[in-house]
């Protein structure tokens, strides 16, 4: 017995045709093509992104490796530490650790007790035993020193710099001490033979000289013991 009623034909889809079947696999295909070529994007930007951002990454890596050797080598252009050479026992000359730096001038003061101008000094940067010979035998004796040495002596002195460094003119002040040896010869007075310089502290021009006077006191409170 067959279902003759209106219901019975909504329930029964009409057949797809071959033609039909056909067209809706090209369009899955279709649709599976672009959903691909949408990953494929997604991860080629992705991609693109990353490598933007590590060439960025790597340039400011450089670039900050570069500012911070500039300011490496321009703190180190500043900083002048001096060396010395002996001529003969009353002189030593001096000049910048670092080939980079070219001495122009140089101020040499002396500590207030032994009442002395600063010796100056003009492109041939030296210190000479005879600047403060007679003022520093003098202030050992009213110091009661022995009148000769017992091993290296050492006079402090504030040394004013003005110097050359990547093109530019600078100014450094600090406390050097002058090593020296000083032995007595009877009838013939002393003499003073000058060894070298160390580099003490480096100081700014308000302080410098109350640091000298400072750091003579401490010398010579050392040689009394």
């Amino acid at each position: 017995m067959t279902d003759d009623s209106p219901n019975s034909a909504a329930k029964s889809p009409p057949p797809v045709t071959r033609a039909e079947a056909r067209a809706d696999e090209a369009a899955a295909i279709r649709r599976r093509w672009i959903t691909l070529g949408e990953v494929l994007t997604v991860i080629a930007v992705t991609i693109s992104g990353l490598t933007l951002w590590n060439s960025w990454s790597q340039r400011s890596e450089t670039e900050a490796g570069k500012n911070a050797d500039a300011r490496r080598a321009s703190t180190k252009a500043a900083m002048l530490t001096l060396v010395a050479a002996r001529t003969n026992e009353d002189e030593l000359v001096l000049k910048p650790a670092s080939p980079e730096q070219s001495v122009q001038s140089q101020s040499i003061a002396f500590p207030s007790a032994l009442a002395l101008a600063a010796a100056e000094t003009t492109g041939e940067p030296r210190i000479e035993a005879r600047w403060f010979e007679n003022a520093l035998k003098k202030a050992r004796s009213r110091a009661r020193l022995p009148d000769s040495s017992r091993g290296d002596e050492k006079l402090p002195v504030l040394v004013t710099t003005r110097f050359l460094a990547d093109g530019k003119l600078r100014e450094e002040l600090a406390i050097y001490d002058i090593g020296y040896s000083i032995a007595g010869r009877w009838l013939g007075g002393h003499s003073i033979t000058l060894r070298g310089v160390s580099l003490v502290a480096r100081t700014r021009k308000s302080a410098g000289k109350s640091l000298l006077d400072a750091r003579w006191k401490a010398v010579l409170a050392q040689a009394a013991i």
